[in-house]
């Protein structure tokens, strides 16, 4: 559905009836550009939509499909930016991912949202509070919403770096980790990690073409020369959300096996101890065993002291493997 259409003049929201079939011509003839939202629109919803600002079908196809990686594309008329914005849940350690397709054109901003995750209503507030930053045009519109987009990658970085603490906290601590349900919380987490990474790695490239840096570093339609040391800046956010990504992973990967390590050492001392019991147990089983055959002649069988004797060696060869084993850290 359609949640916000408008258009802007310098900077500031002009009033009128919201309606998108007349906004582009309406902000074409003032010098301004129009700005229509979408939540998630029905095909023939976005059919009109498209048809009235000449998008491209590809990249149509692509925003009523969703599921896409983050990706730039030039077209004749527009540019196509895609944008997967990130929730993280402390409680349940999940990360979930919605997407944003942003329609860039000469007078127009078309952007679909898919998902509970993208902050375009709270990007919308803050830039007509800010008429100087609106001015600038439909480049404003998509810097503010990439810049919102990779702030909150590192805010949901941070809140999974605290929880990653915890987790090696809970591992580590004396006693911890050795709860059988602490495995499958690690590999929870590193595929919450995982699905972090789809949404800011390929966001990379994209960034790089908008900041003009690298080998990629060409100039991209209906975006603003000037617009580039924005568009750095949030190319420098995003650097430093994947650094932070790459050594959450690590660190989920290095949690993991010292965890595995600790859980087999666990099992070797148990397999020691059921070795030392067992061999305990075997000593006394084999003298009675011995004792215990129905043969006429053995030695010091009809000695009226032979039982108590018996009882005695037992005992004593008992305390004598509980101590060598006790000794060893076997018990």
């Amino acid at each position: 559905m359609i949640v916000d259409c408008a258009v802007y003049r310098e900077g500031r929201r002009a009033e009128g009836d919201g309606d998108f079939t007349s906004a582009l011509a309406t902000a074409r003839s003032a010098g301004g550009f129009v700005w229509i939202g979408l939540h998630e629109p029905t095909e023939d919803e976005f059919d009109a939509v498209s048809q009235e600002f000449g998008l491209h079908p590809l990249a149509v196809e692509d925003s009523l499909k969703a599921h896409q990686r983050p990706k730039l594309e030039v077209y004749d008329d527009s540019l196509f930016l895609v944008l997967k914005p990130v929730v993280y849940e402390p409680r349940s350690d999940t990360v979930s991912s919605g997407e944003i397709m942003v329609f860039l054109g000469d007078a127009f901003v078309v952007t679909v949202r898919h998902g509970e995750g993208a902050p375009l209503g709270t990007v919308r507030k803050r830039l007509e509070q800010e008429p100087e930053l609106l001015g600038k045009g439909p480049t404003a519109v998509l810097y503010a919403i990439a810049d919102a987009t990779v702030d909150h990658y590192l805010e949901v970085a941070t809140e999974l770096g605290t929880d990653l603490e915890e987790l090696e906290a809970e591992v580590f601590s004396p006693g911890g980790g050795g709860s059988r349900h602490t495995a499958s919380r690690i590999y929870n987490f590193k595929r919450q990690i995982l699905e972090f990474r789809r949404a800011t790695g390929p966001l990379s490239l994209p960034m790089n073409r908008l900041a003009g840096v690298g080998v990629s570093g060409v100039s991209v339609p209906f975006v603003a020369e000037k617009a580039r040391p924005f568009f750095r800046d949030v190319h420098d956010h995003l650097t430093r959300v994947n650094e932070s990504v790459e050594g959450l992973d690590r660190l989920v990967s290095d949690i993991l096996s010292a965890h595995l390590a600790q859980m087999s050492v666990r099992q070797n001392d148990d397999m020691r101890k059921i070795s030392a019991w067992a061999a305990m147990a075997a000593v006394p089983t084999m003298i009675a065993g011995v004792y215990g055959m129905n043969f006429e002649h053995m030695p010091e069988l009809r000695w009226g002291w032979s039982y108590p004797a018996v009882i005695v060696l037992m005992a004593g060869l008992e305390v004598l493997l509980f101590r060598l084993f006790k000794s060893r850290g076997w018990l």
